[in-house]
């Protein structure tokens, strides 16, 4: 589906024109440069390739140079591939928050925060143990049993236990855009996203075909 790359500036709140306080994620978004343009004939499909955030020249591969001097634009940091655009977009246009419209409803993936190595408690939402009679003290947060001894004498495939938590891509659907800021870039969605504050997000429209 067609979408713009931008990146996760903080969270604010408006009021709406009925006096509610609305918690809204401020994106910035774009602008966007077409630095790769892929057809049915070439590469079996058709997709644009995406470049956003300015990167140092001393920090880009040669190759990538020349990829982006073809686009006649600068190194960028992230690119996205999208497909589903209606129009013919060349090599090299820039698309900008303006792509959006008030009141549309879109998707947007990010990658959480991570939390590092987490017990069950916080990981998966385990209330821990409450009672501790029969000499039970120290085992408040434990996991408990992991399966039967005798049979089948194993750990079962997808028990939830103690691991990595966070840092991994999360998509969020179907969220209202309140306000959009052209002269900045900006994109007020209402409600939260993952992620931290200057992490990558990349922002569609599901209804767009």
């Amino acid at each position: 589906m067609p979408g713009l790359v931008g990146k996760k500036v903080g969270m604010t709140s408006i009021f709406d024109e009925n006096g509610v306080n609305v918690p809204c994620t401020v994106l910035e978004v774009g602008p966007c440069v077409v630095t790769q343009v892929k057809t049915s004939e070439k590469e079996g499909y058709k997709a644009l390739q995406l470049a956003f955030d300015d990167k140092k020249e001393k920090n880009t591969s040669s190759a990538m140079k020349g990829h982006f001097k073809k686009a006649s634009t600068t190194s960028k940091r992230k690119l996205v591939e999208f497909s589903g655009f209606i129009r013919d977009w060349k090599l090299g246009d820039v698309i900008t928050v303006d792509f959006f419209k008030d009141d549309e409803w879109l998707d947007v993936t990010a990658i959480s925060k991570g939390k590092g190595f987490q017990g069950v408690v916080t990981r998966h939402g385990f209330s821990g143990i409450v009672g501790t009679t029969h000499g039970q003290h120290d085992r408040e947060r434990a996991p408990g049993s992991l399966g039967g001894s005798s049979w089948p004498s194993r750990v079962m495939k997808g028990m939830r236990m103690a691991g990595q938590t966070g840092k991994r891509n999360v998509k969020m659907l179907n969220l209202k855009v309140v306000k959009i800021i052209p002269e900045n870039n900006l994109l007020l969605l209402k409600g939260s996203i993952p992620g931290a504050k200057g992490s990558y997000v990349v922002v569609e429209s599901p209804d767009r075909t």
